[in-house]
């Protein structure tokens, strides 16, 4: 089957780099082929990437709080370019305000989003998602 190619940034005017990389690190260390757009990615570009590299993922992370509109029609987005099946994960701090992760989850599960991760969760969390919820390993 081949390594698992994944697609990964940071959504929106997001300039949060430091999780990026050191999110790129943990994925690539685990054996996934990583594609990484760096900061300030729009909806599109995350597209364009999966649709170019044939991603079996897409990673969206964002730290400034604004992540729930910034990620608001991106399972349609996808749907319409023909990524109908792609896992869409998004993690780290999605929204402004105190707010119960439960709350942030439940919304963007609820926006198309296969995983939701709170702040702070460890890389090691989301590769082991990724081999579940495509039934392999991710390494070659």
């Amino acid at each position: 089957m081949g390594k698992v190619t994944l697609v990964m940034g940071v959504i929106g005017a997001d300039v949060h780099a430091v999780g990026n990389k050191i999110l790129e690190y943990a994925f690539s260390q685990a054996g996934i082929n990583v594609i990484n757009l760096g900061v300030m990615v729009a909806q599109e570009e995350y597209i364009a990437a999966a649709i170019e590299t044939k991603a079996d993922v897409i990673v969206v992370s964002s730290l400034y709080g604004h992540g729930e509109i910034d990620c608001r029609g991106f399972r349609e987005k996808c749907d319409e370019a023909g990524l109908k099946n792609i896992p869409l994960y998004v993690g780290g701090n999605l929204v402004v305000g105190k707010t119960e992760f439960a709350d942030v989850e439940k919304r963007f599960l609820e926006m198309g989003f296969s995983r939701v991760y709170a702040p702070g969760t460890a890389p090691e969390q989301c590769i082991e998602d990724i081999k579940n919820d495509l039934g392999r390993g991710v390494g070659p």
